[in-house]
C-alpha cells in the first residue's frame, strides 16, 4: 500500500508550493512505497509521507534526519537506483522525484531502524578525534587484519560494479559573461548582461531559476510576488538569442585563466534513458568576465545533540513549507540568534502550525518580525538558549533555559518545550567555494560573523565579480541593484554597451542586530552530556575540536584532517566556520588568524562518468594506426603500442622465433635495404618570423644560422636541464621549421612549447601546429637503398655531394609528391621520405615492389632499437629517465658554449650536475657473448651473497645484435665515463653476470656506412 503525502493546506500567492498535484508519482524508500507529485525532491516527498529518519552518521551510526535543503545537506544521502545504474552518495535534496524512483539509505545493517552499527554510540569514548592515528598501531603482526576490518567499516554507499551503462557529453563554450547562480542577484546580472548583446551563460544548480526567491512568500518586487519577477525575467532571457540558460546545472570548479567546469544533469530528473540523449553533460567553459551569484549557506546551531532527526535549518524548513508545501513538522520550536528565524516562525504559523516557541538567543529582540510572531502569540523566549534536544527517530523536545549575559552559560534551570521540529538559525555564511578556488583572498567580516570575498587573485587574466549573498550582501533589495552592476560592468568589458537600467523596487522584511554564540551553553560543560556535533556527516563533536587543540595541533588544516571536519561530501558547507570559531576560542585566539582550510574543487561531488564523456572503452586511449597499416597486417606484423601508435615489432616468417625474425631485419638494413614505417614519430610545424629564435631557446646547440634546406639534431631540456626530448628539426624557409619529436613525446613537446609561449615568451611571433597525421614516412636504409630510390625518383640528384647528409630536398617519389630527408637511427645511408597521408600506402607499396630485387626488407621497432643501439644512439624516455643530462650522455658537444641562454642552461651548470659520480651512459658487454642482459638489472662494483648491495647503475638498453655477432648493452652507471675497461657484475636471481664498460658505440666506430 502506498501512502498519500501528507500536504499542508494550499498558501494563498503559490498555491501551496510549486507543486504539480495533478502529476502524483510513485516511488521507494528503503522497499517501501510512497507517492509524491512532480515538483517534488525526494526529500520534500519523504518529509510529505511523515519520514524523517533518512540515514545513519558515519562513525557512531546515531539516526540522521534532513538538515537542509540544497547541495549543504550532509545527512539525507541516498543510494540511487539499483545494478550498474546505482549511484551512492546523492543528497536526498537535489535528487528531483520521478516515477518509480528506487532510492535507499546507507550505512546501515541490518535495516535503518535497527542498525548494529549504534553500537559505535554507545562505545563513542573509545572513538575520539583521530582514534585512527591512536589505535591499529600494535602488533604489527595484525596490520593486515586492521586493513581489513578498517577497509569494511569504511566509506558510506556502494559503487556499483559493472560499467556504467550511461551516456555523458562534453560540451566547450566560450561566452563573454558566465553568471553562476540564478537568485536575485544572477538574475539581474544576466538580465543586465543579456541586454548590451553580450554572450551570457547563466547556470544554476536548481532545476529552477529563483533561488531563495521560490522559498519566501513575503518578498515582493515591482509589487509581484518574487517567483512572478523570476518567471517575468526568465522568460526574457529565454528571449535573447545570445543567452544560455542551464539549470540543473552545478558549476563546480573555478581553475585558472577564468576556465570553469559545470556538470548539467540532463535526464537524471527523469529516469528513464532517451536514445541519443546524455544523462550527463560536462561543460567546459572559458568565460571572458565571470560574476559569481551562489548566495548564502545557513550556519546550524551548535547545542547538545542537535542532530536528531528533525532538527532542521531554518531556511530549510520555511523552504520545504514555502516551496514545496510540506510541513517538517506540526509543533515547531524555533532557536536563533537572527531575525531571519521568526520569517520561518510566521510561515509555519500562517500554514496552521502550533509554533512551540521561539528561542532567541538575543537578550532583547526587537523589529517587526518580532512584533509580528508577538501579535500571533508566537511564546518568544529572548536571551535564552536550546541546552539539549531529545528524541529518537525523531525529536521530541529540547531543553531551554535563560543564559548569562555573555552567553558562556545558563543562569536558570532548564525546563523542557515539546516539538517535533526545530528550526535553527545561526547567521549565514557567503557561498565562497568557487571564488577561494580561483585563488581569491578572504577576509573576516566582524559584523556578518562570516568571511567574505576580499581579493581577486588574477583581476588581469581572470576579471570576476561577486555580488549577492556570496559577497555579504544580506538585503535582496541590494543584491539585485549589484547585480544589475555586475552584470552591466562584466558585459561592458567585453565591448558590449548599453545603458544600466533601473533597479526593481524591492519589499522584504528588514533584518534587525543579530547575535552569534559559537556553542550554545549546556547544564553539562562539552563532552560531558550528550554531544554537541559541528561536522554532522563525519560526526565531528566540539569536544574533539577541542581535543585536538589540546593536543598540540595549531593549523586548522591540521586541525581538519585529525578530526576530518570538512571531509565529507559536503566539504563542510554547514561546519567550517562554526569548526574555525570553536577552535579559536580553545586557542585563545580570534578567527582570522586562525584562517580557513582548502576549498577545493568539485564544489559537489561529481558524477566520475561525466569527466570521462565519450572517453571511455576504446576511446579512453585511442589506438592510431599508420596509413601502411593494413600491409603491415596482411604481411603477419606483429605490433607493439608506443604511446597512442600500434606499431609493427617485427615480421616473422613462417617458422621464425622473434629472436631469428629481428636478427634478419637488421641484417638486411645494413647490408641491402631496410624500411621502417616512420610516420609515427611527431611532428610539428613550427612558423613565424620569431620561429630561429625561438628554437634557440629551446634546444641546447645555436639554430640561428641553419640554412634553408638544411637539418639539425637538437635535444630539449626542462628548466632544472635534465633531458626531456630529442629530434631533428628542418629549416623550410626563413620563418619556417617541420619538428620532429620522439613518438611518445609528441603531445609533451608540443605542451611544453606552448606553455612557454604562452607564459614566458607571449612577445615571439610563433606558430605551432601538430602536424603528425599529416605526412606518411618511409624511412629507407641499407647499402642498396641510394640505388633503390634512384628508381623512384629522377628529379632528385641522391649523391653524396648534391644532397649530403642532415640535408632535405623536395621532388617526387613513385610519382608523389614527397620531402625527402638525408636523416639515419641507424647509422647506415638512410633516406626519410614524407608524403602526404593519402599518399602513404601507394609509396609503401611502390617501395615494396621496386626493392624486391634489391632483396628490401621490412622491419619493426625491435630491430630498428637493435640497430639504433649498435651505433650508440639514445632513446629519450629509455637512456633517460629524468634526472639525465647532455653531460651525463657524453652529448657535451650538443650544449652550445657561445649562446646567452637556453631552457634548462641555469639548471645544467649547477654544481651538483658537474659532479663525476653522476650516473653516466655507457656499453656493457657481457663475459658471455651469446648473454642478453635483462633491461633494468642492477649493476654492482661487490657481489654479496645476499642484497643489500650498494647498486651503481642499471642497464638501459640491452639486445642480441646479429651484425655485432654478439649481446650489447648500455647502461647509466656512476662515474661511468671513467669506468671503461672495468669489470662489473650484474646480480640476477640464481646467478651474477660479469660484464665490461666500454663506450655505447658497438658498430661502425667511425660511422663510415652513413654515406653508402
Amino acid at each position: 500500500m502506498s501512502r498519500q503525502p501528507n500536504r499542508i493546506a494550499p498558501h494563498a500567492t503559490l498555491g501551496g508550493g510549486r507543486i504539480d498535484r495533478s502529476r502524483p508519482l510513485g516511488f521507494r524508500f528503503d522497499g517501501k512505497s510512497y507517492t509524491g507529485y512532480a515538483g517534488d525532491t525526494l526529500a520534500s516527498a519523504l518529509l510529505a509521507n511523515d519520514v524523517h529518519l533518512v540515514g545513519r552518521s558515519f562513525k557512531y551510526h546515531r539516526p540522521r534526519g534532513i538538515l537542509g535543503l540544497g547541495a549543504e545537506e550532509p545527512n539525507a544521502l541516498i543510494q540511487l537506483a539499483r545494478g550498474n545504474r546505482s549511484e551512492p552518495n546523492l543528497r536526498a535534496t537535489q535528487i528531483e522525484l520521478f516515477d518509480g524512483l528506487d532510492a535507499s539509505s546507507q550505512n546501515r545493517w541490518p535495516c535503518l531502524k535497527y542498525d548494529v552499527g549504534a553500537v559505535n554510540s554507545t562505545l563513542h569514548r573509545l572513538f575520539p578525534a583521530g582514534f585512527y592515528y591512536k589505535t591499529f598501531m600494535w602488533p604489527a603482526s595484525m596490520w593486515l587484519t586492521y586493513e581489513e576490518v578498517i577497509r569494511n567499516a569504511a566509506g558510506l554507499g556502494k559503487a556499483p560494479e559493472g560499467p556504467d551503462p550511461d551516456r555523458y557529453e562534453h560540451m566547450h563554450t566560450h561566452p563573454d559573461v558566465l553568471i553562476v547562480g540564478a537568485g536575485p542577484a544572477g538574475l539581474a546580472a544576466a538580465l543586465a548582461a543579456g541586454r548590451t548583446g553580450a554572450r551570457v551563460v547563466l547556470a544554476d544548480e536548481q532545476a529552477e531559476f529563483g533561488g531563495s526567491l521560490l522559498s519566501e512568500d513575503d518578498v515582493f518586487i515591482d509589487g509581484k510576488p518574487g517567483p512572478d519577477w523570476v518567471a517575468e525575467v526568465v522568460a526574457e532571457l529565454a528571449s535573447m538569442p545570445e543567452v544560455t540558460l542551464l539549470p540543473r546545472t552545478c558549476v563546480h570548479a573555478y581553475l585558472d585563466h577564468n576556465y570553469l567546469l559545470a556538470a548539467e544533469r540532463v535526464t537524471d530528473h527523469i529516469g528513464a534513458v532517451i536514445p541519443n540523449t546524455p544523462r550527463q553533460r560536462l561543460w567546459k567553459i572559458r568565460a571572458k568576465q565571470v560574476v559569481l551569484a551562489a548566495g548564502t549557506l545557513e550556519r546550524p546551531l551548535v547545542f547538545r545533540d542537535n542532530d536528531r532527526p528533525g532538527v532542521m535549518l531554518s531556511t530549510a524548513a520555511r523552504g520545504y513549507a514555502v516551496r514545496y508545501g510540506v510541513t517538517a513538522g506540526r509543533k515547531p520550536l524555533i532557536v536563533t540568534g537572527h531575525d531571519d528565524g521568526y520569517r520561518t516562525a510566521l510561515a509555519y504559523a500562517a500554514r496552521g502550525a502550533q509554533v512551540a516557541a521561539i528561542v532567541d538567543l538575543r537578550p532583547e529582540p526587537s523589529g517587526p518580525l518580532v512584533d509580528a510572531a508577538r501579535e500571533k502569540g508566537i511564546d518568544i523566549l529572548a536571551g535564552h538558549s536550546v541546552a539539549g534536544a531529545h528524541g529518537g527517530h525523531r525529536v521530541e523536545g529540547v531543553d531551554v533555559a535563560e543564559m548569562t549575559t555573555d552567553g558562556s552559560g545558563l543562569a536558570k534551570v532548564t525546563r523542557r518545550i515539546g516539538c517535533d521540529l526545530v528550526a535553527m538559525c545561526g547567521g549565514f555564511n557567503p557561498t565562497v567555494h568557487l571564488f577561494s578556488q580561483s585563488r581569491g583572498k578572504l577576509r573576516w567580516d566582524a559584523e556578518l560573523d562570516a568571511f567574505v570575498p576580499a581579493t581577486v587573485h588574477d583581476p588581469k587574466h581572470a576579471p570576476q565579480a561577486s555580488v549577492g549573498g556570496c559577497a555579504g550582501t544580506m538585503t535582496i533589495a541590494q543584491a539585485v541593484k549589484d547585480g544589475i552592476k555586475a552584470g552591466l560592468d562584466a558585459a561592458r568589458a567585453t565591448g558590449s554597451t548599453a545603458r544600466q537600467p533601473a533597479a526593481p523596487k524591492v519589499d522584504e522584511p528588514g533584518m534587525g542586530e543579530h547575535r552569534t554564540v559559537w556553542v550554545l551553553p549546556s547544564d553539562k560543560p562539552v563532552g560531558h552530556k550528550g554531544k554537541h556535533f559541528v561536522d554532522f556527516q563525519n560526526d565531528v563533536t566540539a569536544a574533539d575540536l577541542n581535543l585536538a587543540a589540546r593536543e598540540g595541533y595549531r593549523s586548522i588544516e591540521h586541525v581538519k584532517r585529525y578530526t576530518t571536519t570538512g571531509m565529507g561530501t559536503d566539504q563542510g558547507k554547514t561546519s567550517n566556520v562554526n569548526a574555525l570559531a570553536i577552535v579559536a576560542a580553545t586557542l585563545g585566539t580570534d578567527i582570522p588568524a586562525v584562517g580557513t582550510t582548502t576549498f577545493r574543487p568539485p564544489y559537489t561531488p561529481t558524477t566520475i562518468g561525466a569527466y570521462g564523456g565519450r572517453n571511455i572503452g576504446k576511446l579512453f586511449d585511442p589506438v592510431r594506426t599508420t596509413a601502411a597499416d593494413p600491409w603491415h597486417k596482411a604481411h603477419g606484423a606483429k605490433f607493439e603500442h608506443v604511446g597512442q601508435w600500434m606499431r609493427p615489432w617485427y615480421y616473422p616468417k613462417a617458422g621464425e622465433t622473434m629472436r631469428q625474425a629481428v636478427d634478419r631485419e637488421c641484417m638486411a638494413a645494413r647490408n641491402a635495404v631496410g624500411i621502417l614505417d616512420a610516420s609515427t614519430l611527431g611532428k610539428i610545424d613550427v612558423r613565424g618570423k620569431d620561429s630561429a629564435e625561438f628554437l634557440n631557446r629551446v634546444y641546447t646547440n645555436a639554430w640561428l644560422k641553419l640554412g634553408i634546406g638544411k637539418c639539425r639534431y637538437g635535444l630539449m631540456l626542462n628548466d632544472a636541464g635534465f633531458v626531456i626530448d630529442d629530434g631533428v628539426t628542418t629549416r623550410l624557409a626563413d620563418d619556417r621549421f617541420h619538428m620532429t619529436t620522439t613518438t611518445g613525446g609528441a603531445a609533451r613537446v608540443l605542451s611544453h612549447l606552448e606553455e612557454h609561449l604562452q607564459t614566458e615568451w607571449p612577445d615571439l611571433e610563433v606558430y605551432l601546429t601538430s602536424v603528425t597525421e599529416q605526412w606518411s614516412v618511409a624511412s629507407i636504409c641499407g647499402a642498396k637503398c641510394r640505388e633503390l630510390l634512384a628508381e623512384l625518383c629522377d628529379d632528385i640528384d641522391l649523391s653524396n655531394d648534391a644532397f649530403p647528409f642532415m640535408a632535405m630536398k623536395e621532388g617526387t617519389v613513385a610519382g608523389i609528391p614527397a620531402r625527402v630527408y638525408r636523416i639515419s637511427f641507424t647509422g647506415e645511408l638512410s633516406f626519410e621520405i614524407n608524403v602526404p597521408r593519402r599518399y602513404g600506402m601507394a609509396l609503401w607499396e611502390a617501395l615494396m615492389a621496386a626493392g624486391e630485387k634489391h632483396g628490401i626488407t621490412p622491419y619493426g621497432t625491435e630491430a630498428m632499437h637493435v640497430l639504433r643501439a649498435e651505433r650508440g644512439f639514445i632513446i629519450v624516455g629509455q637512456e633517460t629517465d629524468g634526472s639525465v643530462t647532455p653531460f651525463d650522455l657524453a652529448m657535451d658537444w650538443i650544449v652550445s658554449k657561445t649562446k646567452t641562454d637556453f631552457i634548462g642552461k641555469r639548471g645544467l651548470f649547477r654544481p651538483d650536475l658537474m659532479l663525476p659520480d653522476r650516473k653516466q651512459l655507457v656499453g656493457l658487454l657481457t663475459e658471455n657473448p651469446n648473454e642478453v642482459l635483462p633491461e633494468g638489472a642492477q649493476i654492482v662494483e661487490e657481489v654479496k651473497p645476499q642484497p643489500p648491495m650498494v647498486m651503481l647503475g642499471h642497464v638501459t638498453s640491452s639486445y642480441y645484435s646479429a651484425n655485432c655477432g654478439r649481446s650489447i648493452a648500455m647502461a647509466l652507471v656512476k662515474g661511468g665515463h671513467g669506468r671503461k675497461g672495468d669489470t662489473l657484475s650484474v646480480p640476477l636471481a640464481g646467478k651474477t653476470i660479469k660484464v665490461t664498460v666500454t663506450d655505447p658505440v658497438f658498430f661502425d666506430l667511425e660511422g663510415s656506412r652513413r654515406d653508402g
